[in-house]
């Protein structure tokens, strides 16, 4: 048998088109030194008798004369003012240097008769005498022929070193490293890897992936029973949720090597080197198997191939993609190789790469709610110095919709104000600060504005601050300021509720709450202005997903116009639905705006109230709001939360995304 192996892998000779090549050249060279120069030199060149030279030089016509006494020849070259004389039945280039051969008798007449000639002034050129051998023909045909013989065998070398020559996996050995993996390897022995521990909250996600850790440790459990271990999970999420952090602590706790490698590292102008790359990363990966390969943002290669050749075609990354699935579907079952990719755009991947066999799981790595939130700061703060009375519940409370690397930059930006304050350790105002200064933008007090505009940015300001205290579903309020804070003139800061799920009514206060500012300027300024721009755009998007997404219009229920086609130039609906569509978002935008403008109505003595403290202190919060219109009657859902104990990490339902949006631009 293993004779029998060792014949199947011996190769058979093949014959290179590389010696093809070669020959043709020497070939080329053999007939053009053979042919007495007369392929080299056309019609820029003739053979003349002995006799016939001395006419020509008599007469004046020489130039210069090149002597080999070895070979008994000489070239003489001819004015050009009388290279007709001579060439007469060939087309006659100025550019070229024309010349006549001759063969003569002895070296001792020529001699004299060229003295003769220059005393006589028929020849005032130069004279050369050559006593070497004759390889004038070759040097010409080298400095003629030499530049385009060495592009071509570059050519040659260029081209099998892009298809990777003789090297095994495809090329990783192209032109210039071209087609070699640019993954980057983490071996298991790394005193800097990663676990489990340094991941806070996704509890969800690390129960998913922690089936992937069992197998990498404890192959055997599984094969036994006869389980195949999935080939590979696809981490989805917003970005900064910590899809890459948690890719490399499943690689610390089955502690294997990692390669990690970014989507668009696969992608590059030259044709087929992102196949190639892949080949490589296999390769290697089998070699260090059980192993981990990470793929960053897998949706630079991973997106859909398109139907049409003619719109968003892109053959290489198609190729790319094209090797991935073969890789992927290629290896051993259980050849301990796990594929993990990462990416914020599920919906646009190719449907080949999601199937059963290649990703086989998806895991959901959404925004971490209010407990995951607490977590994450407790990691992020071990290396600041704090104050001892710093609430990391009240900075958890204070950072809704906030992903694990916004967190960090929490931290870090609490860090710098207080360093720049002079300040011996973090404080909590220090981390309001680093919250408002993310949000809403760094504070602009040297902005000069008139009473006027003071008292409507005010009284703007205060008409949000009263409804959403009033209605039940509206976000509590944290702050309001009116000093100008980035682009907005006024800002209110609120603690969107991380709801599962979300109804009509509560969406109708959101909305209500919103239009609260507008509202205000219209009836206690009597003209509108400029500053609810924003409030607007949010309000009309929001009515119009409510509308076409939610089906929780009366005119269109229970009805989903969602369009996941990228490049769809036609709307899933016809004119006359989109007639009625803009109907009912300006019908339910006008009830909320009315309903807005009664409630204020109803309260104006507080709002003025709100107004007047806004002007005299230009910040406000939750506290001073209570003093004017009492506490309000409702619980919010985020206390409720800290009130009850953790749910255990299987029984947390799935977060939902929430808008994080909490300025008002003015």
């Amino acid at each position: 048998m293993n004779d029998n192996n060792n014949k199947n892998k011996k190769r058979k000779p093949q014959f290179s088109l590389t010696w093809l090549y070669v020959i043709i050249a020497v070939a080329l060279g053999y007939m053009l030194m053979k042919g007495d120069n007369t392929l080299l030199e056309g019609s820029n060149s003739r053979k003349a008798t002995y006799t016939q030279f001395k006419s020509y030089v008599e007469q004046g016509y020489a130039s210069r004369i090149i002597v080999n006494k070895k070979a008994g020849s000489l070239q003489m070259y001819i004015q050009p003012s009388h290279i007709r004389d001579i060439f007469k039945d060939q087309k006659v280039d100025s550019t070229t240097r024309h010349f006549v051969v001759v063969q003569f008798p002895s070296a001792d007449k020529l001699d004299d008769f060229i003295s003769q000639q220059e005393q006589l002034q028929h020849y005032t050129g130069e004279t050369e005498w050559q006593s070497g051998d004759d390889d004038n023909g070759i040097m010409r045909f080298f400095w003629s022929f030499g530049p385009f013989i060495l592009i071509v065998f570059f050519w040659i070398f260029l081209m099998r070193r892009m298809n990777g020559g003789n090297s095994e996996g495809g090329g990783p050995m192209g032109i210039f490293n071209v087609g070699k993996s640019r993954a980057k390897l983490f071996e298991k022995d790394d005193k800097n890897k990663v676990t489990f521990a340094d991941v806070a909250g996704q509890e969800g996600a690390k129960l998913e992936v922690q089936e992937i850790v069992e197998f990498l440790k404890n192959p055997q459990r599984y094969t036994d029973l006869g389980g195949k271990i999935p080939k590979g999970a696809l981490l989805v999420g917003p970005p900064g949720t910590g899809k890459t952090l948690l890719a490399k602590a499943v690689a610390g706790e089955a502690d294997v090597p990692f390669f990690s490698m970014s989507g668009s590292d696969f992608v590059e102008m030259f044709v087929g080197v992102g196949a190639s790359r892949v080949r490589d990363l296999f390769r290697q990966a089998k070699e260090k198997a059980p192993c981990i390969i990470f793929i960053d943002e897998i949706d630079a290669v991973g997106r859909a191939r398109s139907k049409g050749v003619q719109m968003s075609s892109n053959d290489e990354r198609e190729s790319t993609l094209n090797q991935l699935l073969t890789e992927m579907d290629g290896f051993g079952t259980n050849s301990g190789v796990i594929i993990m990719a990462a990416t914020n755009r599920a919906d646009i991947l190719d449907k080949a790469l999601l199937r059963a066999g290649r990703f086989d799981r998806q895991i959901h790595v959404d925004l971490p709610d209010i407990n995951e939130r607490k977590d994450i700061f407790l990691v992020h703060l071990r290396n600041i110095k704090t104050d001892n009375t710093l609430d990391i519940d009240f900075l958890a409370r204070q950072t809704p919709g906030f992903s694990g690397a916004d967190i960090a930059n929490v931290c870090n930006e609490a860090a710098l104000i207080a360093a720049r304050n002079g300040k011996k350790s973090v404080e909590k105002e220090d981390f309001l600060a680093a919250v408002d200064r993310i949000i809403g933008g760094l504070e602009k007090k040297t902005k000069v504005m008139t009473a006027d505009e003071k008292r409507t940015i005010a009284l703007h300001e205060a008409g949000h601050a009263t409804i959403s205290w009033l209605l039940q579903y509206a976000n509590p309020l944290v702050k309001v300021t009116i000093v100008p804070r980035g682009r907005a003139l006024g800002a209110a800061w609120y603690l969107p509720e991380e709801r599962q799920i979300t109804t009509r009514e509560q969406m109708l206060d959101e909305i209500c709450a919103t239009l609260g500012g507008r509202a205000a300027e219209e009836l206690f300024c009597g003209h509108v202005s400029s500053g609810a721009m924003n409030d607007l755009e949010r309000v009309t998007k929001q009515v119009y997903s409510m509308i076409t997404y939610l089906g929780m219009s009366d005119k269109l229920p229970n009805i989903c116009y969602y369009n996941n086609q990228e490049y769809g130039f036609q709307r899933p609906y016809s004119e006359a639905t989109a007639q009625l569509i803009d109907e009912e978002t300006k019908a339910m935008i006008a009830e909320q705006y009315a309903r807005a403008k009664d409630i204020l109505s109803k309260n104006a003595e507080g709002h003025a109230a709100l107004a007047q403290l806004l002007i005299e202190r230009e910040v406000i919060f939750a506290e001073d709001v209570e003093n004017i219109f009492g506490p309000r009657p409702w619980t919010s859902r985020t206390e409720e939360l800290l009130t009850e104990p953790t749910p255990a990490p299987a029984e947390t339902p799935e977060s939902e995304e929430e808008n994080n949006e909490t300025t008002d631009n003015q």
